[in-house]
């Protein structure tokens, strides 16, 4: 049986460590506890999607209100376990999160990917999301 659920204990954040490595591989297992209730303070929620026992489909986002688009869910991190994909979990995970944004009366619902997870992309056409902006960053 697979259950979505907010992180919330510290076990429970460092539980969904390794599937979130699989995404951000320069995270540290020794500061990824600390780094998520830092980010939690700050509106950051981190879902998980457990089935048999096992972490399987993890997602980091945040409601917010901006200018442009009114109040938005915006996931910053989406990820399911590359030993569990195709099983219908990331579907899961995606249908929740849009739920949810609804349900919170969301009027935008939106997320980054990397320029080079063309699986990723594929995923996310499937279920609606289209291409609206280009995301520049500086490094500081």
């Amino acid at each position: 049986m697979s259950t979505i659920q907010i992180a919330t204990m510290p076990s429970e954040i460092e539980r969904c460590f390794p599937v979130m490595r699989q995404l951000r591989p320069m995270l540290v297992a020794e500061e990824f506890v600390g780094r998520i209730q830092t980010q939690q303070a700050e509106g950051y929620q981190l879902a998980f999607l457990e089935s048999d026992g096992a972490i399987v489909s993890v997602a980091g986002f945040r409601m917010q209100t901006l200018l442009w688009s009114g109040k938005t869910l915006y996931v910053d991190d989406l990820v399911t376990d590359e030993a569990a994909r195709s099983k219908g979990h990331g579907e899961s995970m995606i249908t929740w999160l849009i739920a949810l944004a609804k349900e919170a009366g969301c009027t935008t619902f939106m997320l980054d990917s990397g320029t080079h997870r063309h699986e990723a992309h594929a995923f996310y056409f499937r279920h609606g999301l289209r291409i609206s902006d280009y995301h520049f960053k500086l490094p500081l």
